[in-house]
């Protein structure tokens, strides 16, 4: 937790110090020298960095499910929080 906390801070921090044309500027992916894509930058930390992280707490609840481990709130109460308890 204390890897990912740094982490995160890192990323805040990165991200807070881009402005709009920084954002809108191409990024590019290339291996040797050869470009294999380019996007916006904005697109790349949206679609890539912002969704991979998504995808990862997915995996987490469903381990979490496996395990019979409550998942704890997400975007709302989970299924194993009584809202009425």
């Amino acid at each position: 937790m204390d890897t990912f906390s740094r982490s995160l801070e890192t990323a805040k921090d990165t991200l807070s110090k881009m402005d709009d044309a920084r954002l809108m500027s191409t990024w590019s992916l290339t291996k040797n020298g050869k470009v294999l894509m380019s996007i916006p930058r904005i697109g790349f930390i949206r679609s890539i960095l912002m969704n991979h992280n998504y995808h990862h707490r997915g995996q987490l609840s469903v381990y979490l499910r496996i395990l019979n481990v409550p998942v704890p709130s997400i975007y709302r109460p989970s299924a194993d929080e009584n809202p009425f308890g």
